[in-house]
């Protein structure tokens, strides 16, 4: 058989089956409708691709949508008459799928910074974000987790916000892709669908081109802007929409940050306060102990409120009294040694032995103190 100048010829029982499974038992308005018939004629001929090709290569030879057309109508006899039309069927049938919405995704890694596109199995050099048209009566987000799904292996349901999506309209067809932010970036992409999706790999977001004549691309991957042409009618607002995330994300931190400096100063304001108070007590007590052993006021004296400390003293003042009513001399004499023996004792105090009154009989180091007092 001859066609476009090329001999290909499909096997008559491929073709038989191809026609059963996707055409022949479509319902009969269904296949009155040309145009409409080529959806299935579409769909039979991935099939052919996915399944006949790749088992048996040397029989089964790829083709193009026309090639293909060709040969399925040409088997069909209902479909006979309509093969001298065939380009303008497949022209009113491209026109009409242009005007049917698609639907998918731009996938981000966790810090924004790498974008997830696909390439195409017949269009090696081109690169673009998982997407599909929608079928009939289904929901666009159910679309998009669908057609990304079958294309990358990756469920985005659980990662998907309905409101955040780019959307545009590309030779006349609307596309809108839902924006998905942070997919981990060791995740391993498995299409579902055969000879549709040959590559699946991340890009850095700031390499690629917002417009057809960016050359960065070029510069940092070798690769032209023409790779990217299905990528650029979104680049500009994915850039923007990265930058304003970011933004936020800078600005939450920066408030939470003045939050947290905002209440140390006035904690430590407060602990400071609390130190000098303690170190002024301390002082006070340190001077006040200094003058007393100037004075060489006892430790026992009667000034200091200690009532057991007063009890001790009014005891020797009784003891006293009494030897002084029996005896002068003894009296004096014992007056005498208690007063040498007041000075041994305070010059035999250790430096570091210090007791504040105001802890009553709390021991305190005194080098430690006058450190705190520092």
């Amino acid at each position: 058989m001859e066609i476009s100048g090329k001999e290909h010829c499909l096997p008559v029982e491929i073709l038989d089956d191809l026609s059963s499974r996707f055409i022949i038992n479509v319902p009969e308005e269904e296949r009155k409708d040309i145009v409409r018939l080529c959806f299935q004629v579409e769909l039979a001929h991935w099939f052919y691709l996915d399944f006949y090709c790749t088992t048996d290569p040397k029989t089964c030879k790829p083709c193009g949508m026309k090639e293909f057309c060709t040969h399925i109508f040409q088997h069909i006899p209902t479909l006979n008459p309509h093969v001298k039309d065939l380009d303008s069927v497949l022209a009113q049938w491209r026109e009409y799928k242009l005007n049917v919405p698609t639907y998918g995704a731009i996938l981000l890694n966790k810090d924004l910074s790498q974008v997830l596109l696909v390439q195409s199995y017949w269009a090696k050099a081109s690169w673009g974000f998982p997407k599909g048209k929608i079928n009939e009566d289904e929901d666009p987000s159910h679309c998009a987790i669908r057609e990304v799904l079958e294309e990358t292996g990756f469920d985005i349901s659980s990662l998907m916000d309905k409101n955040e999506y780019i959307e545009s309209t590309v030779n006349e067809q609307l596309i809108r892709l839902y924006i998905i932010a942070g997919v981990p970036k060791d995740t391993v992409f498995q299409p579902r669908t055969r000879n549709e999706i040959k590559k699946v790999e991340w890009f850095p977001v700031a390499d690629l081109p917002s417009n057809k004549k960016d050359m960065t691309p070029k510069v940092k991957m070798g690769v032209g802007p023409n790779s990217f042409f299905m990528v650029v009618p979104f680049m500009k607002r994915l850039k923007r929409w990265i930058s304003d995330k970011q933004q936020k994300s800078s600005d939450s931190s920066r408030r939470r940050n003045k939050s947290m400096s905002d209440t140390e100063p006035t904690a430590n304001k407060s602990k400071k306060q609390q130190q000098q108070l303690f170190a002024m007590a301390l002082q006070n007590e340190v001077m006040e102990s200094q003058a007393n052993r100037q004075h060489k006021v006892p430790n026992n004296s009667p000034t200091q409120r200690n009532g057991r400390r007063q009890d001790n003293s009014k005891s020797h003042a009784k003891n006293g009294l009494r030897r002084q009513l029996f005896n002068g001399d003894e009296d004096k004499k014992d007056k005498g040694r208690q007063q040498n023996q007041t000075q041994r004792n305070l010059s035999n105090a250790n430096i570091n032995d210090f007791r504040a009154p105001s802890w009553m009989n709390f021991k305190f180091n005194r080098s430690a103190i006058l450190q705190c007092i520092e």
